[in-house]
This record gives C-alpha cells, structure tokens and sequence, in this order.
C-alpha cells in the first residue's frame, strides 16, 4: 500500500467508494448516489488548498482516501478544518484508515491549521475508536441530528488540537 496525492483521474474511484458508503452505512448522510458532476465540483473546491489524499495498492488501485476541507465558513475559523475519511468496502479494518488520517494530519499541520474537526456517527464504533486512537477527543454531540435507514442518528464530533500555526493572526 501506498499513499498518493489524488486528483481527478481517481474521481471514478473516489465516487464508487463514496456512493456504496451513501448505500449501506451512516457515514455519509446523503440518501442518492452522487453523480461524476459532483465530483467535479467536490475537486474545484478542493483544488490548490485542500488535500486529498488516497491509498492505493501495487497496482494503483484506490483503496480508500482521505480529505478535508472549512470548517465553516466565517473568517475567524480559518485555523479549523473538518475530515473525512472513507475506505472501500472490501479493504476496511486493516489499517488504511489510521494511516491515512496520520497523513491528514501531518498535512494539515504543515498548512498551519489549528484544530481538526471529525463529525463520527454515534454508533460508528470504529470510527471514534480510530481517532481517539490518534489524539483526537470527544468533544460534543448533537442528538438527533440526521435520518437515515428509517432512524433518528447522532452526531458525536472529535477534535484534534495541533501546535501550529506559529503566529495565528486576526483577519
């Protein structure tokens, strides 16, 4: 395995792991499979500020990505990001997830950001566990905050604190 820079020839990828996610789990709460369109305009937003970040197999097959992107959108958060991270169905829990939230997060670092934001379904045990694994903390929840599979769904968020950047300015 190996991790790469993603850019749009792996937007084919990228969606098929993102529409059977949308399909068969909480971890997006979008109820239709999303069309290559919007995987144009999801790489406009991310190109030259926002990483995406993919891991790949001997032989260049995408195996999951991470990404991240504002927080929100008002000025004063500009040090704060939030995370996503999906990994294809067949190639979970074994290591991919941890590896590529590290490089998140050193990326994230470098850019000088501040906190990283994770929004975790409630019952994505594995999830959470992952990011507390690597520094993250719970740090709130918001009952009832989506519906999905014919059920109310929480949505716990993580955080992540780093040390940069070295001189943050207002404005």
């Amino acid at each position: 395995m190996q991790l790469i820079a993603c850019d749009r020839a792996h937007a084919a990828a990228i969606l098929d792991i993102f529409n059977d996610v949308i399909a068969h789990t909480t971890a997006l709460w979008d109820y239709a499979p999303r069309s290559m369109d919007s995987m144009e305009q999801w790489f406009a937003a991310k190109e030259g500020k926002y990483p995406v970040i993919g891991a790949v197999d001997e032989n260049g097959k995408l195996l999951g990505f991470a990404s991240y992107g504002p927080f929100r959108a008002f000025p004063a958060y500009k040090y704060t990001v939030e995370h996503s991270i999906h990994i294809h169905r067949d190639h979970r829990r074994q290591g991919l997830g941890r590896q590529l939230v590290e490089a998140i997060v050193a990326h994230a670092r470098a850019q000088g950001y501040h906190t990283i934001v994770a929004g975790i379904e409630a019952g994505n045990t594995g999830s959470k566990a992952l990011h507390e694994a690597l520094g993250f903390e719970a740090c709130g929840v918001i009952r009832e905050a989506g519906f999905k599979f014919g059920r109310w769904l929480d949505l716990e968020f993580y955080q992540r604190v780093l040390d940069t950047p070295v001189d943050p300015v207002d404005g």
